[in-house]
């Protein structure tokens, strides 16, 4: 249930940033209903997303949404993820996402409840502990 409240809460971050950068492409280069523009578009908003996860996963293994919902992405032995595993989380997720969910339908059956593209990639999500009070 907290990674289903991290990806709903992941997602209103994400159409944010989605948000200001299709501003700013559209605002630059007009319309990209069509042509040339609309592929550029489409390309410059799919770079957007993997920096925005790739920064965040390879600098502290956590996006704003993991940070709140104490989830961390590490690799198999615990460690940060190399960008090769963040390349291919992520462009093993969108398909997963894209498939009706199935690459996150597949925790459900996994023996260690990791997502297909986390299997795939060698890396796992893990909670984070809270931190002991004063």
């Amino acid at each position: 249930m907290i990674r289903i409240a991290a990806m709903i809460y992941e997602s209103l971050l994400v159409a944010a940033v989605v948000f200001v950068a299709a501003f700013l492409f559209l605002y630059l280069a007009g319309s990209a209903e069509a042509g040339w523009r609309h592929h550029a578009f489409r390309l410059y908003l799919l770079g957007i997303l993997f920096a925005y996860f790739s920064v965040f996963w390879l600098r502290s293994g956590q996006t704003l949404s993991m940070k709140t919902w104490r989830i961390r992405l590490v690799n198999r032995s615990g460690g940060p993820i190399a960008f090769r595993q963040a390349v291919l989380r992520f462009f093993l997720a969108l398909p997963g996402l894209l498939l009706a969910g199935i690459g996150f339908w597949w925790a459900l059956f996994d023996r260690d409840r990791q997502f297909l593209h986390d299997r795939i990639a060698g890396t796992r999500l893990v909670r984070v502990p809270r931190k002991a009070g004063p």
